[in-house]
């Protein structure tokens, strides 16, 4: 596959990570810092089978596929544009053996696997409840952003029928939330294990939550040091430049 098989408008990233790209459309949803802060933060073991809910353009298993030893990745896309394109970039990737990309509602995901089948689940979901910045309820941007098509619930109980006993769970999400994502962890018996709150810089709040949950877990949280991303504007903290890798900053 090459740079003439693209759709108009779409264009070819470099990941910066043994080779890995990307095919994004920048006037659609293009993945962000919090895919790639999760795809660090989330573990997976050699052998183990991983799930990512609301995979957009399939970012988070294609860099899990270099970062970890997993033996394959599911990945579920309601969009059918951003789940074709990660199709595409799975492809491009030469990972269609180890990526599956479902073009799916993740409300029917029992219906489509097999329950307690996966070791690993990751999401990178919805964040906003409120109607800012809602520019149509089927827009893409608004789809990515908003619980329009899928709510924390729906995240969290399917999940939990994926995950076998023992199996963990890794999502980013908004400190605003904290609250009713832990009732909601807790409900669905993913007990939460870590958290590692992101800030954009050491003196502002935070703006991101990393977490992980065990289901069927026994209640024990540590809490971890803060993740400060820019030192200065423009300017990644070292630990960020870490996460993006040698390759990305080999300048």
């Amino acid at each position: 596959m090459n740079e003439t098989l693209l759709k108009e408008g779409e264009r070819i990233d470099d990941l910066q990570c043994n080779g890995l790209r990307i095919i994004q459309d920048p006037d659609r949803f293009c993945f962000g810092i919090d895919a790639v802060l999760l795809s660090n933060y989330a573990k997976a073991s050699a052998g183990d089978r991983v799930l990512d809910l609301g995979t957009g353009t399939g970012i988070i298993p294609i860099l899990m596929s270099e970062k970890t030893k997993a033996a394959s990745f599911t990945a579920v896309e309601i969009q059918e544009e951003s789940a074709n394109m990660a199709k595409r970039s799975v492809e491009l990737n030469g990972l269609t053996d180890k990526i599956e990309i479902l073009n799916e509602d993740i409300k029917n995901l029992s219906e489509l696997i097999k329950k307690s089948s996966y070791d690993v689940v990751t999401s990178n979901p919805p964040y906003m409840i409120d109607n800012h910045g809602i520019r149509g309820e089927k827009d893409y941007m608004t789809i990515a952003r908003h619980e329009v098509l899928c709510n924390l619930e729906d995240i969290v109980s399917a999940a939990s029928m994926a995950l076998r006993p023992g199996g963990n769970f890794y999502m980013i999400h908004r400190p605003f939330r904290l609250s009713e994502i832990f009732v909601m962890l807790t409900k669905y018996k993913l007990e939460p294990k870590r958290m590692r709150l992101v800030y954009p810089y050491v003196d502002k709040e935070p703006n991101m939550v990393l977490i992980e949950a065990k289901s069927g877990g026994k209640s024990r949280l540590t809490v971890e040091k803060p993740l400060v991303v820019y030192d200065s504007p423009g300017v990644y903290n070292k630990e960020i430049y870490e996460i993006y890798g040698p390759e990305w900053n080999k300048d």
